[in-house]
């Protein structure tokens, strides 16, 4: 009876253990913030909001929801300050009502460690007037040190390229942080700014100051193409639109050089929808996209998706997580979809390709890399794609840091590399003052196919 009873003791502690490992985790729940909840009479100088949780986080991501005048004004981006505390910095006016949620039913991305997201908790509260308003209106002003760290701190923790260059980031602001901190103005702050981040080398850093665009970094690009040349060598050659060339060689082989994928020309690119629908008969086709440096890439993605079936991954990319082991994401794939409200065509297609591609249109190379039977003749492209995301660093600057690391499909990283086509051309300035060795490369391809 008492090896029985024992028996059962354990079977008995065995069964609740399972029961307990089959649960599912409690979900999170915000049990502290600052401000509270319902605050009235908040110190407009309060720089920064805390929201503490009941248990250990996954510190991958967050979800801060809110939007409008209702919503405080970020300052740089929000951060995990330990296990169960994210921080938020902000610039509050004075007298004025404020909103937000941490998670909302769409948006749940602060989870537990187990990966339950929390419980949505709204916080609402209202700041003070008074002597306090001209506190407001003056904290982060001018405030170049403490917008000199929020800069470092973006650095460290969201600038996806980082470590690509294997600069002395810790070298650079002890060398410009003098100067940084001088500066009588945000224009003046942030041209310094832009001269440290110049180190960089990378195109998709950039600062705004005053309503003004301020570059950290210029490309030099030896073209490889002559648009004066082209006009004498392709057959009918015309400007369509302010981004769409289009011509049509004897033999019928049809020809599309599309210069941008900007949003600011969505109208103008319907053209090169136009020339689709009027190559559909065509024995080949050139697009020519060697002087487009970028752009909206869902532009690029409707016309790259005239040319495929079926949908294909076409690029991945991770995004920088630097509480992460790895300090980055999870790949996540980026697929291009057929696109059936357009023409389409399925005949023999080249894609001209050279250095001056870089950012969106790059990952319109990928695009074509993935319909069947096409090539791509020119140059290695320029290798510069970040995704930026601003962070306002509180003195009246913006910096535009990458937040990706954009990769081919296969996961390897063309930062700084570039794209290379499935056929080099190398041909001398001098060469294209006269000819095109890119296009007539096109061309014997596409006859002899």
């Amino acid at each position: 009876m008492r090896r029985s009873k024992q028996t059962t003791i354990l079977f008995t502690i065995a069964l609740v253990i399972l029961s307990a490992a089959r649960a599912p985790a409690a979900p999170p729940k915000v049990v502290e913030t600052v401000p509270r909840n319902g605050d009235l009479n908040v110190d407009p100088a309060l720089q920064e909001m805390r929201f503490v949780f009941d248990q250990d986080m996954s510190r991958g991501g967050y979800s801060i929801c809110g939007g409008g005048p209702l919503f405080p004004k970020p300052v740089g981006r929000p951060r995990w300050a330990d296990k169960r505390t994210l921080v938020m910095r902000v610039r509050l006016e004075a007298d004025h009502e404020y909103q937000l949620s941490i998670n909302s039913p769409s948006y749940k991305n602060c989870r537990s460690v187990a990966g339950e997201p929390a419980v949505p908790y709204p916080v609402r509260f209202r700041t003070a007037a008074g002597q306090a308003a001209a506190q407001a209106k003056t904290a982060g002003a001018g405030n170049n040190a403490q917008a000199i760290a929020n800069l470092r701190e973006a650095i460290d923790t969201q600038y996806s390229y980082r470590d690509l260059r294997k600069l002395d980031w810790a070298g650079l602001f002890t060398r410009y942080t003098p100067a940084m901190e001088r500066a009588k103005s945000a224009q003046e702050f942030a041209q310094s700014a832009a001269e440290m981040l110049g180190h960089a080398q990378d195109m998709h850093i950039w600062l705004e100051a005053d309503g003004k665009h301020i570059p950290s970094f210029g490309r030099a690009v030896e073209r490889n193409y002559n648009r004066n040349v082209l006009e004498k060598v392709v057959p009918g050659f015309r400007k369509r639109s302010a981004a769409v060339y289009t011509g049509r060689f004897d033999d019928g082989i049809g020809y599309i050089l599309i210069d941008s994928w900007s949003r600011d020309h969505t109208e103008a690119l319907e053209q090169a929808y136009e020339a689709l629908w009027e190559f559909s008969d065509a024995p080949g086709l050139i697009v020519d996209v060697r002087p487009n440096g970028g752009g909206a890439e869902p532009l690029a993605q409707d016309f790259a998706g005239c040319f495929i079936d079926k949908p294909a991954v076409y690029a991945k990319q991770v995004y920088r997580a630097a509480d992460q082991p790895s300090g980055f994401s999870e790949p996540q794939e980026r697929v291009l979809q057929p696109n059936k409200r357009r023409p389409k065509y399925r005949g023999k297609v080249v894609v001209l390709m050279g250095p001056g591609n870089m950012s969106s249109c790059e990952a319109f190379l990928l695009m074509m890399k993935q319909v069947p039977g096409c090539k791509s003749i020119g140059a290695k492209s320029y290798g510069s794609s970040g995704n930026p995301k601003p962070t306002d660093l509180g003195n009246g600057v913006t910096v535009y840091l990458p937040s990706w690391k954009a990769l081919r499909p296969d996961g390897t990283c063309f930062e700084g590399e570039g794209l290379a086509p499935d056929f080099p051309i190398n041909a001398t300035q001098t060469e294209f003052e006269a000819a095109d060795p890119v296009l007539q490369a096109a061309l014997t391809l596409l006859r002899r196919r």
